[in-house]
């Protein structure tokens, strides 16, 4: 569709421009990313497989710094870090190595939270439905969050990946890496970190804690879709440059736009996230002290900074997002699931009623949210709930 914003159908008629709140999904370009990326399309445009003369050096020299900042953001080493199109292809590269590695003539012992993204489950799922691994699967309680000792207990039995996400993409929930981490080193067990969410966000000390492999992705800190990393670190049995080399001409200004944000994270990263996290409790407390029988779903205190994950009983999600479609965007759970009739899996997982599941909002504020968006997002949302109660109500559903 070639439709420019500012005509739009919907927003052409609004008093207000519809206030964003579904940073999970993607983050707003940061101007000063995007100026930079503008740069190197305009004026760095060279190839950096293209080495020899001063324009080929040149985009290779921003990939080299760009692989600094990456590394940098999460005290990784840029030497181990790799540019991908995507964090799923990163997790399925990082699957498919350790199953080729695995000179057992048994399946690859692998074992994961269940409420890790679709990209790796998925990747897992497929893997196991072929035999070349056996999975052990590590629940999480109500707040989504994993038990330390059903780590311990699953790599005291026996076990070749670890897979960990670094906070949950739908609730926020945050989990202790840093002693997962040192769990299975000592068992010399592989550790795959999913910190697409919590990069950028939150501190990651990879080298310091130990951890194997970690997932990036631009987009979720601030930079540009298309681009990710995969970051190896001690333990690491394998040379991920080839399948950076299998996706072609690289993508140099998301790669240098990755880069940036990595490096604004890095400078402003405390800062901001104190900042959005007291916006997110003002949201909170709005919400809770306008919608009766308000619940918040995850861990209250190791959460993700910009998450709000709330169920509204008695009011179906879908119907309170589509009244806020045009004002208000937020989200009914993961974007990975958009579009499919499946339940979320990290909501069955935590073992929520039905009722909490089919009412659940999921809630991304980011450091472009004001305290005036959030106000006003309050008194939406509100009104939404209010509504979509009146109309079910004057239909005798309950």
């Amino acid at each position: 569709m070639n439709i420019r914003p500012e005509k739009h159908p919907q927003t052409a008629l609004m008093p207000f421009r519809p206030i964003y709140l579904d940073c999970h999904a993607t983050t707003p370009v940061d101007p000063r990313v995007a100026d930079l990326m503008v740069q190197v399309m305009t004026t760095n445009f060279g190839n950096p497989n293209n080495r020899g003369h001063f324009f080929g050096d040149e985009a290779a020299d921003i990939v080299h710094a760009a692989r600094i900042e990456v590394g940098q953001l999460v005290n990784g080493s840029s030497e181990n870090v790799v540019f991908l199109r995507s964090a799923t292809v990163a997790a399925s590269g990082v699957i498919a190595s350790a199953v080729q590695s695995n000179v057992s003539s048994s399946p690859l012992r692998v074992a994961s939270t269940t409420v890790e993204h679709r990209a790796v489950l998925d990747a897992l799922s497929k893997r196991e439905a072929a035999g070349e691994i056996r999975m052990n699967w590590l629940p999480v309680d109500t707040r989504a969050q994993l038990s330390i000792e059903a780590v311990r207990s699953v790599l005291d039995n026996g076990c070749d990946l670890l897979c960990v996400m670094a906070a949950n993409n739908e609730v926020g929930t945050v989990y202790p890496i840093a002693e997962i981490a040192s769990l299975a080193r000592d068992a010399d067990v592989s550790l795959l970190v999913d910190a697409t969410q919590a990069a950028g966000h939150i501190p990651i000390n990879m080298d310091t804690w130990g951890i194997t492999y970690l997932l990036m992705s631009a987009h979720k800190m601030y930079g540009p879709k298309g681009i990710a990393a995969l970051v190896s670190g001690q333990g690491a049995n394998a040379d991920f440059r080839d399948l950076e080399r299998a996706e072609g001409t690289p993508n140099v200004p998301g790669i240098a736009g990755f880069g940036e944000a990595c490096r604004l994270c890095r400078e402003e990263m405390l800062q901001t996230s104190q900042r959005i996290s007291g916006l997110r409790d003002r949201l909170e407390r709005l919400l809770g002290e306008r919608i009766d029988g308000l619940v918040v779903n995850g861990d209250r205190v190791a959460r993700l900074g910009h998450n709000l994950h709330v169920s509204i009983p008695g009011t179906p999600n879908e119907a309170v997002v589509a009244r806020l479609s045009q004002s208000v965007a937020l989200s009914t759970g993961s974007a990975c699931q958009w579009g499919t009739d499946q339940p979320s899996h990290v909501l069955q997982a935590m073992g929520l009623s039905d009722e909490l599941q089919e009412s659940a909002i999921r809630i991304g504020l980011g450091k472009t949210t004001s305290q005036l968006d959030v106000d006003r997002a309050a008194e939406l949302i509100a009104a939404a709930v209010e509504d979509v109660r009146r109309i079910m109500l004057s239909r005798g559903i309950r």
